[in-house]
C-alpha cells in the first residue's frame, strides 16, 4: 500500500462533492492512507454522505443569500476547522470549491489540489485560484477564464472530459430502485420526469433570483397537464424554496403522481431511468444527458462551455431559458418516448474515450506524496 502512513484531508462543501469525491476516498483507502473527511451543511451533502457510509466530520453551513451572512459563516469555519487540521498534520489537501480548506491549507503550507469546472462562480475562484497548488480543470473551459481570475497558468492541469465522468464512468443501472421508492411510488422507466430547481443561494445568482424562487411552479402545471399519468419528482434545493413550490402549486401537492422534496436517493438511477431530466442548474442535466437521458438546462444565464462540448459530442442536452420555449420543447420529448436503444449500456462507449479526473486527481497526489 504506497500510501501507507499518509494523511489526506478532504473537505465537502456541496452535494456534487460527495458524488464525486466518493470515489476517490475509496481509492485513497485502499492504498492505505488516512483520511479526515470534513463536510458543510449545504442541500444534500450529508445525505449524500451518510447514504454511501462516509465517516465525516460536520464543520459549518452555507451563508444563505445574504452577502454578510456569508462572510459570517466563512469567518466561523475558519475557526472550526483549523484545530481539526492542526490535530490531524494531513500531508496533502483535495477539494472541489471549499474556500476555507483552500485558505486553511495555505496558510499551514499543506500541498493542495482542486478540481474545477465552474469559473462562472467568481467570488469563489477569486479565493481560491491563488492559493492552490494545482488546478484539474477539463479542456472545453477556456484556460483564459482561470487565468482571469489569478490561476498560474503553470498549476492548471487539463483534461479531455467533464467532472461527471468521474462517477458516470463508474455507473452500473439498479432498477431495483424504481420499486417502492421512497416507500411512496412504483416508479415506472420512461414515466417519470425529474425537474430540478436553480441553486439560487449560489454567489453568482445572488442579483438575479429571489433564495425562495424557481422557474417548476411555471413549467410543471402545463406538463403536468399533458401528462398527468406521468410522475413528477420534484427536486429544491432548500426549505424557501419547498414551502414557495408547495404554496403555488397547492393544487397538485396531494397527487400522488406529484413529489417535492429536497432529496432523492440513488439520483443517478432515478436519472438513467427517467423520461426526461429539466434542470435549473448544470450537474444533473450533464450527469443524465451523459446517460444519453434528454436533458433540459434552463440555468438563468449564458450556457457553460460543458453544454457545449456535450452537445457538440452527441449528447442530448439543450439550453432553453424561455418558459414557454422548455414546456414545448418537454412535450416533444414525452410524446415521442424513450428510444429503443435509451436502457441499454451504450452509454458506456460514449463516455469511454474522455477521461476521469478522479483517476488524473489521484495519481497526481500519489505522485507527490511517495
Amino acid at each position: 500500500m504506497s500510501l501507507s502512513g499518509k494523511k489526506i484531508w478532504i473537505d465537502v462543501e456541496q452535494p456534487k462533492t460527495g458524488i464525486m469525491f466518493n470515489s476517490l476516498c475509496k481509492r485513497f483507502q485502499r492504498e492505505g492512507a488516512e483520511l479526515l473527511i470534513t463536510a458543510r451543511d449545504y442541500d444534500s451533502t450529508y445525505k449524500i454522505l451518510d447514504d454511501n457510509k462516509v465517516n465525516y466530520v460536520k464543520v459549518g453551513s452555507h451563508g444563505g443569500a445574504k452577502l454578510v451572512e456569508k462572510l459570517h459563516t466563512y469567518i466561523d469555519r475558519l475557526k472550526d476547522l483549523l484545530p481539526l487540521v492542526e490535530n490531524f498534520k494531513p500531508d496533502h489537501f483535495v477539494t472541489f470549491s471549499s474556500i476555507e480548506g483552500t485558505r486553511i491549507a495555505y496558510g499551514l503550507g499543506i500541498p493542495s489540489i482542486g478540481i474545477n469546472d465552474e469559473p462562472r462562480n467568481v467570488p469563489v475562484c477569486k479565493l481560491l485560484f491563488p492559493f492552490l497548488d494545482k488546478i484539474l480543470t477539463p479542456e472545453c473551459i477556456p484556460i483564459e477564464s482561470y487565468i482571469k481570475y489569478h490561476a498560474d497558468r503553470e498549476r492548471i492541469i487539463r483534461y479531455d472530459g467533464l467532472d461527471e465522468i468521474a462517477w458516470i464512468s463508474e455507473y452500473v443501472p439498479n432498477p431495483n430502485i424504481l420499486n417502492n421508492y421512497l416507500g411512496e411510488f412504483n416508479l415506472e422507466k420512461g414515466k417519470y420526469i425529474i425537474m430540478r430547481s436553480e441553486p439560487s443561494l449560489a454567489c453568482y445568482l445572488i442579483d438575479k433570483l429571489n433564495p425562495e424562487e424557481t422557474l417548476i411552479n411555471r413549467l410543471f402545471p402545463p406538463l403536468f397537464s399533458k401528462f398527468p399519468d406521468h410522475k413528477f419528482l420534484l427536486l429544491v434545493r432548500n426549505k424557501d424554496q419547498e414551502n414557495f413550490l408547495r404554496k403555488e402549486l397547492e393544487q397538485f401537492v396531494n397527487n400522488e403522481n406529484v413529489f417535492i422534496t429536497q432529496y432523492l436517493p440513488n439520483i443517478v438511477d432515478l436519472c438513467y431511468y427517467s423520461a426526461l431530466v429539466i434542470s435549473g442548474g448544470g450537474t444533473i442535466v450533464r450527469e443524465s444527458s451523459l446517460l444519453s437521458v434528454p436533458s433540459i438546462e434552463y440555468f438563468p444565464g449564458d450556457s457553460a462551455p460543458q453544454e457545449t462540448f456535450l452537445l457538440n459530442s452527441g449528447f442530448p442536452l439543450q439550453h432553453i431559458r424561455e418558459p414557454d420555449k422548455i414546456v414545448n420543447r418537454a412535450i416533444q420529448i414525452l410524446e415521442q418516448g424513450p428510444s429503443s436503444s435509451r436502457f441499454d449500456m451504450s452509454f458506456k462507449d460514449k463516455i469511454s474515450h474522455f477521461e476521469n479526473p478522479i483517476e488524473i486527481c489521484f495519481n497526481l497526489v500519489k505522485e507527490r506524496l511517495k
